[in-house]
């Protein structure tokens, strides 16, 4: 009965959050006023009424920093409480900031942002609670039928399933195939309900108001009238790699078949006029204001590095920028001297035992990547793309990996939406998985992905997340 979109499900959170916050920041000017005892009336309120609009803002920007509002912790009322706690505590940690390092006596009020993160995190997780509870519910479920229980049908269930089970009420699947039908599927998927042929039945009296399309090869004449037919009654037709990217913020390289043009990154932001002239000054001014905090430090971590182990302080590799370029990438040295014998390209496995004392704790803390500030200084990076790979495991990726070598589109970058969201790869399989988020990351990339990214690797490297 309520079949909201994901999107709109979305949206009204964001409303409601909206509206909590801003009510919770005149609930701390108003604990304020009666703990100062001033007059708290409308002259008060006009005189502090940019608060409304600054503190709304920095709790928006810390939500989308947490991830508040990823699909999968839309409904897991754990996850949300953790992500909105750290987001009150980051907008608590950045107002006291601005407030002693930047702020003039007088000029912020200096309870504010705790009463209203408190009042906030209160309110809003009994909201979301209501929300959670309320979506559970059946009639509040949105009806989905898969077409097709192939690979990719499964593989969308399941996806479904792990981030949005409580958004979606898979009815089940229809496909063509007489072996598929009545025959167990992987453990917890839905069964086949019919044949594409039941289709518009099944949407009639279902009242279905969207279906999935998990077809990967090109649509037989009678399967597109019948998705026609569905359409005319009114229902949504969702693509698999579209709702793919949605869930997981990955493109689902080895289901799109023949939903190739929809699925990858062809219409590239890079290809503009204005982005990659704001994208380079964007990059220019991170890494000079990355390298007046990062030189100060330099003189030190020289010290530690000569102190801990023999060798060179700084180390350089040959990489692959864009358009297949290759660039030497600087670091700080983390491992023993002569750390690939014969010259033989390996990766750094977890728990390495070429890694050096100090090394390792430069690499928890991200800091022997900082001098590839200069790369981006130069041009051979960005702040934000993907890793830049060395050639000798290049070359073995594209062999083994389909659309690998778009990953050469952009420039390559110090922080990257596959690290944040996945980290460090082992293995072929791990790089297929890294290469879905940086499709993902080149087909979206926009400056606010870059902020996002970049704020997240800073958390990242606070919490000593590198390896």
């Amino acid at each position: 009965m309520f079949s909201f979109r994901l999107t709109e499900r979305k949206t009204l959170l964001i409303a409601i959050d909206f509206l909590i916050v801003e009510l919770t920041t005149l609930l701390a000017f108003w604990i304020m006023a009666v703990r100062a005892e001033w007059v708290f009336d409308t002259t008060y309120l006009l005189n502090n009424l940019g608060w409304f609009g600054f503190l709304p803002a920095l709790w928006f920007l810390s939500a989308f920093l947490t991830g508040f509002y990823d699909p999968k912790k839309i409904t897991d009322l754990v996850a949300a409480a953790a992500s909105l706690l750290r987001a009150v505590a980051l907008v608590i940690v950045v107002y006291l900031f601005i407030y002693f390092f930047f702020a003039t006596p007088g000029e912020m009020p200096r309870g504010i942002v705790g009463y209203q993160g408190v009042a906030s995190f209160v309110l809003i997780t009994l909201w979301r609670a209501v929300y959670i509870s309320l979506m559970r519910r059946p009639a509040f479920a949105r009806k989905v039928i898969i077409v097709g229980a192939g690979w990719a049908g499964q593989t969308i269930a399941q996806v479904i399933q792990q981030y949005a089970r409580a958004h979606y009420n898979i009815l089940g699947f229809v496909d063509d195939d007489p072996a598929k039908q009545g025959a167990p599927l992987a453990p917890g998927n839905p069964p086949v309900i019919g044949a594409t042929g039941d289709l518009v039945r099944l949407i009639r009296e279902q009242h279905v108001p969207e279906i999935v399309l998990a077809i990967t090869h090109e649509l037989s004449a009678p399967l597109f009238q019948v998705i026609l037919d569905c359409k005319e009654q009114g229902a949504q037709i969702t693509l698999m790699p579209v709702l793919f990217e949605q869930l997981t913020g990955m493109v689902p390289i080895e289901h799109i078949g023949g939903n190739w043009n929809v699925a990858l990154p062809l219409d590239s932001a890079e290809a503009g006029g204005f982005y990659p002239i704001a994208k380079r000054l964007f990059d220019l001014t991170g890494a000079l204001i990355g390298l007046v905090f990062y030189l100060p430090l330099l003189p030190f971590l020289m010290l530690a590095i000569r102190l801990d182990s023999r060798g060179p302080i700084f180390y350089s590799q040959a990489r692959v920028g864009k358009g297949g370029k290759i660039f030497q990438l600087l670091k700080l040295r983390t491992m023993v001297a002569d750390a690939e014998p014969g010259g033989h390209a390996q990766r750094a496995q977890k728990s390495d035992p070429r890694i050096t004392r100090v090394g390792r704790w430069l690499r928890k803390a991200r800091l022997d990547e900082m001098p590839q500030l200069f790369n981006i200084l130069r041009g051979d990076m960005s702040a934000v793309g993907p890793r830049p790979e060395r050639p000798e495991h290049l070359a073995e990726l594209d062999r083994a990996i389909p659309f690998h070598r778009l990953r050469n589109a952009v420039k390559p970058g110090m922080a990257g939406w596959a690290v944040v969201n996945y980290d460090y790869i082992d293995s072929v399989a791990d790089a297929k998985i890294r290469l879905q988020y940086d499709l993902y990351y080149i087909k979206h990339q926009s400056l606010w992905l870059d902020l996002i990214i970049l704020l997240r690797t800073m958390g990242h490297m606070l919490a000593l997340k590198g390896r």
